[in-house]
């Protein structure tokens, strides 16, 4: 007579594995990383009046204590993930302006801010909205205008050897930083043009404008002042 032996699955190798996978804990620099990375893609798609914590625990799979005592709160990872792509988004601009020639810094710069906005979209979406928040690095605005510091060094030179007033170099630099900053918050969803057309079209308008420029432009219209 045989008798029927129950097994319990429970105890198969296959699920004693699967047990201690589940029990594996985090380090608390894994923890926070993977915080910053849900903050991010939730902040990105609600906003930070959007975005609970009770939210942001959840997805984690974790209580809302550990992202309080990862960050203080919800305004605590806001601020970290808005310093973090504030600075990426610096890094990217700054490493990429390596020629020499003008126009050519002119694509770079161009190319930079569009490869930052394919690439780190849900940073960017985030870096666009006004911060409810005060940040460590400043504002998008302020960022656009660090940027633009940068550039009318590189005006300032060309101004100069043109004969032209390079006190003037600030006023172009903002100008031509805020026009890719604007056509990028555009391009972020329309997504066409490619990438390149887009940065050739940016470069054009800058390019040849400051090609044809007038040493003392005028106004034609009534208005004068």
């Amino acid at each position: 007579m045989m008798v029927a032996v129950a097994t319990d699955s429970s105890s198969t190798p296959s699920n004693d594995k699967s047990r201690r996978v589940r029990r594996t804990r985090m380090t608390g620099a894994e923890r926070r990383q993977q915080l910053l990375e849900i903050g991010r893609t939730l902040f990105a798609a609600k906003g930070f009046e959007g975005t609970s914590v009770e939210e942001i625990a959840a997805k984690a799979g974790v209580s809302k204590p550990v992202v309080y005592e990862h960050f203080g709160g919800k305004e605590g990872l806001y601020a970290v993930v808005v310093d973090r792509e504030m600075r990426r988004l610096l890094d990217m601009v700054t490493s990429s302006l390596t020629a020499g020639h003008p126009r050519e810094l002119c694509e770079q710069a161009a190319f930079a801010l569009l490869d930052y906005i394919e690439e780190y979209t849900d940073g960017f979406r985030i870096l666009v909205r006004d911060s409810p928040i005060p940040q460590s690095t400043g504002s998008f605005a302020s960022l656009i205008s660090d940027i633009a510091t940068q550039v009318e060094d590189i005006l300032g030179r060309e101004f100069k050897s043109r004969g032209f007033d390079p006190k003037l170099a600030p006023l172009y630099a903002q100008a031509l930083v805020g026009m890719v900053a604007l056509t990028g918050q555009w391009w972020l969803d329309v997504r066409r043009p490619k990438k390149a057309e887009v940065a050739a079209h940016l470069v054009n308008l800058a390019w040849h404008g400051l090609d044809g420029i007038e040493a003392k432009p005028h106004l034609i219209g009534r208005r004068k002042a």
